[in-house]
């Protein structure tokens, strides 16, 4: 039996999502499958290729939805989850009782534990640990912005080399290693030791990087590391740099798209923030309430740049009021 498992890739949520529901399926739906897993990315154009769906059954955890017949399982908690009006009316009428959506949760990993315990009797105890820092990193659930910059939890070491992975099969070691192991134990594996240092190295020059590139008006931070290799920077950094804004857009570059990053500030004082996911909808991108981004193709940066400044403007017009 062949169970392809598709995640939100470079992300640790997604990562974690794969891992929990590679062990929820061995142990509560057949012991005997082969997984395979698949990182999907947001990027400019189709986002999924319907000939890599080529499990016996085939899942999709934490990234948007697809109507594809071939598609058996699907977890999802973004508010952005659907492409089209039609795909949210394909998913309406499911009855398979395999496929969960609530963008009421914090992270997918909680959101499916909590499904395949109450659905099909699956005891998550086993990956409570995951469970708890997939919550916490995905919900920017720190106590303060120096926490989450500074990193010093294994999770948060592990979340960094996740976000700035560009190899294809890392996933595919990395998540078997989530649904078995502590996670400081995988800080040590050969897999990820070799990566951690220069990691650590690059975030403290990404700090300082942004601190000289950053621009703060309005409670609205803005800068634009385009021209540096940066697309896996800490989101945080904005707000231990400026710990009075309220919202972030960052504006950065790949090999396969222009991305702009947009957020607020999870530890603002102010209420009444703006739904950053309906700004992104209108560009194409999505995400939550308080965090969304946007792909642009590679080859059209000054579509990305035009956007940035756009929602810069559109965030700081909404804190003058």
């Amino acid at each position: 039996m062949n169970v392809r498992v598709f995640y939100h890739d470079r992300c640790f949520d997604g990562a974690c999502s794969a891992a929990l529901f590679s062990r929820f399926y061995s142990e509560r739906i057949r012991d005997d499958v082969r997984f395979e897993y698949g990182g999907l990315l947001h990027r400019a154009g189709a986002l999924f290729n319907e000939d890599d769906f080529t499990g016996d059954e085939n899942a999709i955890v934490d990234f948007k939805y697809s109507s594809s017949k071939k598609i058996t399982w699907w977890f999802d908690h973004h508010e952005s989850a659907f492409l089209t009006p039609e795909d949210a009316s394909h998913f309406e009428r499911d009855s398979s009782n395999r496929k969960f959506y609530d963008p009421s949760f914090k992270s997918c990993t909680r959101f499916l534990a909590v499904i395949a315990e109450q659905r099909f009797g699956f005891n998550p105890a086993s990956m409570a640990e995951v469970i708890h820092w997939a919550e916490i990193v995905d919900g920017a659930l720190y106590p303060d912005a120096k926490t989450a910059v500074e990193m010093r939890e294994p999770a948060m070491k592990l979340t960094m080399v996740i976000e700035s992975n560009q190899e294809a099969d890392f996933g595919s070691r990395l998540i078997p290693m989530l649904a078995s192991k502590p996670l400081a134990e995988i800080l040590e594996d050969p897999l990820v030791a070799p990566r951690l240092q220069p990691l650590l190295d690059r975030h403290q020059r990404s700090i300082e990087i942004i601190r000289e590139r950053v621009e703060c008006k309005d409670r609205t931070v803005f800068f634009d590391v385009t021209d540096q290799p940066l697309e896996g920077y800490n989101k945080f950094i904005p707000y231990y740099l400026y710990p009075d804004c309220d919202y972030n857009v960052g504006l950065s570059r790949s090999s396969f798209r222009n991305k702009v990053s947009v957020g607020s500030n999870p530890w603002t004082k102010s209420t009444n923030l703006v739904n950053l996911a309906k700004i992104c909808e209108r560009y194409g991108g999505g995400g939550h309430a308080r965090v969304g981004a946007i792909s642009f193709d590679v080859s059209k940066p000054d579509e990305a740049r035009n956007a940035a400044r756009e929602i810069v403007e559109e965030l700081r017009a909404s804190v003058r009021g």
